[in-house]
């Protein structure tokens, strides 16, 4: 009796399974371990699709925006007060700029390596609490050891309107100004004007900053020498027409207690002109 009750099981439950199958109900337990039919034939779509097909359009993300920053990350200039890691706090630095010597900043069409001009003012300079203009009336070197026309000490006398006769002039070939700070700083900016009473692009501009009067070991914050004419290694900035507003460097807090600044004549001529420097920063004690 057994074994036929038995027997009769066996076959009871492909029979089940089949009328199941007929009339849409699901399998009895036992088959439940069996590959069941992919979504895309049993569930409605509404409920496996993607959220990029059952969300709206209008609610992505802009691809095209840039990333959210992180605190403590802002780029400087990007908001007055903002903070920058290692720096602490952001606030504006005033810029006295001279009055503009001529309309338009239009570019030598045969000078290579010449960014073009913004055509808008440029942006505001952040910088650490504190920063002011440390080059103020110090001392400055120079690679001529008789200026072709000039004084050493126009390089840091405040004086930086457009002038026949307020600049230094050096002669033709690389040379240098130097400006000692008096004591070691941490520089955050070094602005600067060569002779911005006409457009003239100045080639193979070079801001170094150290701690060495020789300059034997020295920092690049800048450099625009793209065929390594000055013998300094090719640098990766580009070049510039002179304008009122001077050339603005970011030095990102550089240590250093002396600032030399190369260039090799200028488009127009072979001389280097020197109106003023300032370099923006504070005293590292």
């Amino acid at each position: 009796m057994r074994c036929f009750q038995s027997h009769r099981y066996v076959y009871v439950i492909p029979l089940v399974v089949a009328i199941g199958a007929m009339i849409g109900c699901p399998p009895p337990a036992e088959q439940s371990n069996r590959p069941m039919p992919g979504p895309s034939t049993t569930v409605p779509p509404a409920v496996t699709a993607p959220p990029s097909v059952t969300t709206p359009h209008a609610a992505e993300p802009d691809k095209g925006a840039p990333p959210a920053e992180q605190p403590g990350q802002e780029a400087p200039g990007a908001e007055e007060g903002a903070a920058v890691q290692g720096m602490g706090k952001l606030v504006l630095v005033a810029l006295e700029l001279p009055a503009p010597a001529f309309r338009g900043t239009p570019v030598p069409l045969e000078e290579p390596n010449v960014e073009k001009p913004r055509g808008t003012p440029r942006p505001p300079f952040l910088a650490p609490e504190g920063t002011v203009n440390l080059a103020r009336g110090k001392p400055v070197l120079a690679s001529s050891p008789a200026p072709a026309s000039g004084e050493l000490d126009y390089v840091t006398d405040g004086d930086k309107e457009a002038s026949d006769f307020a600049y230094l002039e050096l002669r033709p070939g690389t040379e240098w100004v130097e400006i000692d700070l008096g004591e070691e700083a941490t520089i955050y900016g070094v602005l600067f004007w060569h002779n911005h009473a006409e457009a003239r692009v100045y080639r193979d501009v070079i801001v170094q900053v150290s701690d060495d009067p020789d300059f034997l070991v020295a920092e690049t914050v800048f450099n625009n020498d793209y065929d390594n004419s000055s013998g300094m290694g090719i640098g990766p900035d580009m070049g510039y027409v002179e304008t009122s507003e001077g050339k603005l460097v970011d030095c990102g807090g550089v240590e250093g207690r002396y600032v030399r600044l190369y260039s090799k004549g200028n488009h127009v001529d072979g001389k280097n002109h020197y109106t003023e420097v300032e370099v923006f920063g504070k005293p590292s004690a």
